[in-house]
Formats: structure tokens, C-alpha cells, sequence
């Protein structure tokens, strides 16, 4: 085990050159570099949270949904949608405090001072809190998958959490926590939008959904397409390189990223096929993949099926919601890293 465990943590691959683990032992007084046990917090973190959504849901939620005349029917099955199954895989909830701290963080403002000192760069006690309660939640979500209906993309949904657990902890690990941060929030700041859009569809305000699922199309579209290539991916592959230089782990980093990027062209192609067509037609095209369960009776889709129309972007076939109501049984499965 010993030599597996030296081979894992090999400073050529984690490291910049002429750097390891014995110099980040022993920092400062009252100085804090990341270490491997930090993360284990996240765990019972992660308990917590799984345990406060299902009382919340328990006896919060359902009272309030009753008091609106929301109800859940037996055997019903949410419309689907292309654009609120395609764009999410996950949700985030981001504590103000924490964005208080990155407003007064030089690497706010400017990347370059994500590099700068690396990896000699302490770890304060709000940027600690904000990485371990991300990771946390994103642990909660794997734990919830096993307790919420089962739907067809329960294992891409599994896999999709468990790899950003990964780079979370990744990044943590080797000290790249500032720009990890700033990719953290850039993917937070529409999430919002979207549950918010869909609690009006389920209070069946159906403008306010509207409006309010156009805002989030718009602040998807600017951070994922233009502020993330902009202000992330130039500081991680090029300021980087000019003050800190590439190594093993860099470079993956580095990989990852881009992969995200990709995924977000093919999201960001998604909603606006789907927005052209409502448009153009008043119509929304639906995702052959749903929210149905798997147990359910209609498994009769097939990609070969293409996409079906309904007449509102809001609005299933025959009147009924469909355009955010497609996510319903889906409030903890959407997209950050």
C-alpha cells in the first residue's frame, strides 16, 4: 500500500517543478495550505444536507405546495423537454458570505492572482467553507439518486456527479482552489434561475416562468460561452503558463476544462434550437429522453424518434405545463462542473 499510495501522490504529477510536499508541510503561523483530510469534512457535510432536503420536503415543501393547489397526481408522468434535461445536470446553492469574500479577492478582479505565489497560497476560511459545502452537496446529490425515482439517466446522472467530485477535490488538492472558485461561481450564477422558474410553473404563473426561464437562458449563454472561455480557460492555459509553467497535473486540469467547454457549446446548442423553434413556430421541441421512471409503462421512445412538438414554450399539449414542469421530479440533478 505504501508504494501504491507513493505512486498516486508522485510530486512530478501534482507539483510544479522544483516544489514538494515537504515545502507545503510546514507554512507560516497562522497560514493554511489545502491537505487531503480537508475534504473528508465534506462527508458528514453531505449527510446533513441529504437529511435536511428530505424533512424539508417532508414538512415544508408539500405544505406549501398544498396551500397553492399544487398537487402531485398518482401515476403521472412530467412532460418532456429537451431544454430543462439537456441544459442541467446539477444544482448548486451558493452562500452570500462566500460570494462577500470573492467580491474583495484580488483574483475576482484580476486572474493572474491565481498564479501568482503558487502553490504557496493559503487557503482562507471562506474559500475553505465554499469548496467543502460545494463538494458536500454534490456528494448529497449521489446519495439522493438512491432514494429519488429511478429515471433512464440515473447512471450518466451517477457518473456526472461522481466526476465532479472529482474535480473538486482535484483542484483542492493541488492548491488551484482561486481559479477553482471562479469556475464554481461561474457555473452557480444561472442556477438559480432555472428552480426559480420552476417553482412559478408549478404556482402556475405561467408569464413569470416565461420571463424568468428567458433570464436564465441569457445568463447561461453569457457565462458559459463567453465568460468562462474569457476570463477561465485564458488564466488556467496562458496566464498560467506564463508565471507558473506547465506540469502533469496542469495539463489534465487543463483537459478537463476544455471537455467542460464542449459540453457547454452542445447545451448552449440545445436551448437555442429549441428557443429558435418556439419562436419561429410556437412550438418547443421535447427530449426523447424524460423524467419517467424507469418502472414506468411508456418506454416506447427511441432517439430514432426525434423530437416532439407541443404548442407553448411553457406549455405542454393540451394546456398543460410542460416547458419547465419537464424537470419536475428533477430539482436536484443540474449542471456545475
Amino acid at each position: 500500500m505504501a508504494g501504491l499510495s507513493a505512486w498516486f501522490w508522485n510530486e512530478r504529477f501534482w507539483l510544479p517543478h522544483n516544489v514538494t510536499w515537504a515545502d507545503l508541510e510546514n507554512p507560516a503561523p497562522g497560514v493554511e495550505y489545502p491537505k487531503v483530510g480537508h475534504l473528508f469534512t465534506a462527508l458528514p457535510l453531505a449527510l446533513g444536507i441529504f437529511v435536511v432536503r428530505i424533512l424539508f420536503e417532508r414538512f415544508i415543501a408539500s405544505p406549501c405546495a398544498r396551500s397553492l393547489h399544487i398537487h402531485q397526481g398518482a401515476g403521472r408522468r412530467a412532460q418532456p423537454n429537451a431544454v430543462l434535461e439537456k441544459v442541467f445536470t446539477s444544482i448548486t446553492k451558493v452562500c452570500m458570505t462566500y460570494f462577500t469574500e470573492f467580491f474583495h479577492s484580488p483574483w475576482m478582479w484580476d486572474t493572474r492572482h491565481c498564479w501568482y505565489g503558487y502553490p504557496y497560497q493559503a487557503m482562507t476560511p471562506g474559500l475553505y467553507h465554499y469548496y467543502v459545502t460545494e463538494l458536500a452537496f454534490y456528494w448529497s446529490l449521489m446519495f439522493s439518486q438512491f432514494t429519488d425515482i429511478k429515471r433512464k439517466d440515473f447512471l450518466i446522472m451517477f457518473i456526472h456527479h461522481l466526476a465532479t467530485v472529482s474535480l473538486i477535490s482535484f483542484s483542492y488538492v493541488n492548491n488551484m482552489a482561486r481559479v477553482g472558485s471562479l469556475v464554481l461561481c461561474v457555473h452557480d450564477a444561472s442556477d438559480f434561475l432555472l428552480e426559480a422558474a420552476k417553482m412559478t410553473n408549478y404556482a402556475k404563473c405561467q408569464r413569470l416562468c416565461d420571463f424568468l426561464f428567458i433570464v436564465f437562458s441569457v445568463a447561461f449563454f453569457i457565462t458559459r460561452l463567453v465568460i468562462y472561455p474569457i476570463w477561465i480557460l485564458n488564466s488556467t492555459m496562458f496566464e498560467s503558463w506564463a508565471i507558473v509553467g506547465p506540469y502533469p497535473s496542469w495539463w489534465l486540469f487543463n483537459v478537463l476544462l476544455l471537455v467542460l467547454q464542449v459540453l457547454h457549446i452542445i447545451w448552449s446548442y440545445l436551448i437555442a434550437r429549441i428557443a429558435i423553434k418556439a419562436i419561429l413556430r410556437g412550438k418547443v421541441g421535447n427530449d426523447v429522453r424524460s423524467d419517467i421512471e424507469s418502472s414506468s409503462e411508456d418506454e416506447s421512445a427511441s432517439p430514432t424518434q426525434g423530437f416532439k412538438t407541443s404548442p407553448h414554450p411553457c406549455k405542454g399539449e393540451n394546456g398543460t405545463n410542460g416547458h419547465c414542469a419537464s424537470a419536475k421530479a428533477r430539482a436536484q440533478n443540474h449542471n456545475s462542473w
